[in-house]
């Protein structure tokens, strides 16, 4: 199975580029392929919807980092969110990649995927990620694709919070269960 890993934080070092290389991690040892992006190191720019890339078969306005992404979008067989909850959604690093997936929507919603979310926040209440995970589910809805699984680490301020917890062998195990 060809894994697709959408990252979306800024920090190379933080709390989800721990549970991503963990998610990552237990996807390669049950054998499937990973490719990985870090979209917040990407030059990658918002959708502007003016329907450039629906009168042009699929390509976009912008010639930027999504080039590189969008062969592995529409290629993989399951696609895995990694975001911080950033004001009760996800980074708008992430967003907007997920935004630019408006060109090839006709594709993406003619294809079957699962579709997985991985996401930290200091938060411990318990509402603190149900519009991010709303969010989720109908960008799943919508391009039909299967829900899968989620880790959602709560409480999780800094990378020694998600060290000391049980969220690096939760983000493996779904991993290891795509």
């Amino acid at each position: 199975m060809k894994v697709l890993t959408l990252t979306g934080s800024p920090h190379s070092q933080g709390t989800t580029a721990l549970l991503a290389d963990e998610v990552c991690a237990g996807a390669k040892e049950a054998g499937h392929e990973i490719v990985r992006f870090e979209t917040g190191k990407l030059d990658i720019h918002p959708c502007l919807g003016c329907f450039h890339c629906r009168k042009n078969d699929g390509r976009c306005v912008y010639d930027d980092d999504m080039t590189l992404i969008y062969p592995h979008l529409l290629t993989a067989d399951a696609v895995i969110l990694v975001t911080p909850l950033y004001y009760f959604g996800m980074t708008a690093q992430l967003k907007r990649t997920i935004d630019r997936f408006f060109s090839v929507n006709p594709v993406l919603r003619k294809t079957s995927k699962h579709f997985f979310l991985v996401a930290a926040c200091g938060d411990k209440d318990a509402w603190a990620m149900d519009a991010l995970v709303v969010h989720f589910q109908t960008i799943c809805r919508y391009l039909h694709w299967q829900e899968g699984g989620m880790v959602l680490a709560m409480g999780a301020y800094t990378r020694k919070d998600v060290e000391d917890s049980d969220y690096p062998i939760m983000a493996r195990n779904l991993g290891a269960g795509l």
